[in-house]
């Protein structure tokens, strides 16, 4: 994955929601269940629809469309 944006966590994950959620995607964390059904993201390479994954650090993350994620250790 190339040109990803780096995300810092302090803690030991994020959920896939929370990610969307802090990089502005979705408005809400109740839209998250609605955005995975209408858009493809891929975590590591495969594809993903549920909102409480947990990323943790050196994940990466494809959201189809608009922006690639890498998770970082704050």
């Amino acid at each position: 994955m190339q040109n990803s944006k780096k995300v810092a966590i302090s803690s030991e994950f994020i959920t896939l929601g929370q990610l969307l959620k802090e990089e502005g995607i979705i408005p809400t964390g109740g839209a998250a269940k609605w955005f995975l059904r209408e858009h493809e993201v891929k975590v590591n390479g495969e594809s993903e629809a549920r909102r409480g994954r947990k990323l943790r650090v050196g994940d990466q993350i494809e959201i189809s469309g608009i922006e690639n994620v890498e998770i970082v250790a704050e």
